[in-house]
């Protein structure tokens, strides 16, 4: 399709943000990708978290930026001309609008707070209210409000070749000969958020339940150094069933190991929505105050979500996760592990 003199030539997306929101970007970087294929795209996003985003083929550059950074950034634009025809920026980190406003001539951003910043958008969105429209639509909604469509809703991420074949190398270096099925661990999220985090115990009564189904299955507990007494307890509970990499490996290190797996059981938190990426069989547990209508993976041809008994109910963060059963996630567990898609990885 040839490009119209109107399509833009260059975009670009600034998304400073966790994990999980970087990824939850992907689905608007492939319909701008798509709206106009002739467009190189850059994407900025935090210093420590960007390197989810790079490979991914639809976009031109990949880059890091900071609200501490962008005042400094862009100052050339002004007398030189805009880098960028187009500017989409989520958040409402001021630096970075001011920065993008220095750089583009035009500029997609929510509604900010500042009314002075919103005169000078090129379009200022309405954000929409807490928890009525799931994370991957609210990221859409800033190329849509160009008449740009969604080309699907599942999370993009890619693995390289060279990543694949150190994931392989370390699997041979550390399971056991015939152990299967192989299931990743993530026990608690970041801080922040740890009443989604659910007991310690509970995931080593999961890991009891599964290994009597499944006597060769053999465990990856990831996580960071937070959760540094939850994963060492958890691997001491495991023994030998289970590898420990929790504060071991870089972002795309996991991501690569997580391509390897039969099956990833894990709470709300980045390494669920990496997981949810890489489309491998995945068990997501969400609190009653993030339920999964808002945050599990879409277009996912094998996810398991375990919400909540008291999800949509007015629940608050200090709602237990203990109420949600062993039971009701080894339900999801079983069914999962039953898939062809997981049943592809290890003997029957």
């Amino acid at each position: 399709m040839q490009p119209r003199d109107s399509d833009p030539a260059k975009v670009l997306v600034i998304n400073v943000s966790r994990i999980g929101d970087t990824l939850l970007c992907t689905p608007a970087l492939r319909a701008i990708a798509s709206a106009w294929p002739a467009c190189k795209i850059t994407f900025f996003g935090h210093p420590k978290r960007v390197e989810v985003i790079r490979h991914l083929p639809f976009l031109t550059r990949v880059g890091a930026i900071s609200k501490q950074r962008a005042p400094w950034l862009g100052r050339l634009s002004a007398l030189f001309g805009n880098r960028y025809d187009l500017a989409f920026v989520y958040g409402h980190d001021k630096p970075l609008l001011e920065f993008a406003l220095r750089v583009a001539k035009r500029v997609v951003a929510f509604r900010q707070e500042d009314e002075a910043i919103n005169s000078r958008l090129y379009r200022a969105v309405d954000h929409p209210a807490f928890q009525t429209t799931h994370a991957v639509n609210i990221q859409l909604l800033l190329p849509a409000a160009l008449g740009v469509k969604p080309t699907g809703l599942a999370l993009a991420y890619r693995v390289t070749d060279e990543e694949s074949a150190w994931a392989a190398a370390e699997s041979g270096k550390t399971l056991p000969a015939g152990a299967g099925p192989l299931i990743g661990l993530q026990v608690a999220s970041f801080p922040t958020k740890a009443y989604r985090d659910w007991p310690i115990e509970y995931f080593m009564a999961l890991c009891d339940r599964i290994l009597i189904a499944y006597p060769a299955a053999h465990f990856l507990i990831f996580g960071g150094k937070e959760e540094q007494t939850r994963t060492e307890g958890l691997k001491t509970h495991l023994g030998t069933r289970a590898s420990l990499y929790a504060g071991r490996l870089s972002l795309r290190q996991t991501a690569a190991l997580m391509n390897r797996l039969d099956l990833y059981v894990g709470v709300d938190t980045g390494p669920t929505h990496l997981m949810g990426a890489l489309h491998r069989p995945m068990v997501a547990l969400y609190h009653a105050y993030s339920p999964s209508r808002v945050l599990a993976p879409l277009d996912h041809p094998c996810t398991y979500p375990v919400d909540h008994p008291r999800a949509d109910q007015g629940a608050s963060p200090e709602t237990p996760m203990a109420e949600i059963s062993v039971a009701a996630v080894w339900d999801k567990v079983a069914t999962a592990l039953a898939s062809p898609l997981a049943k592809q990885g290890f003997p029957v």
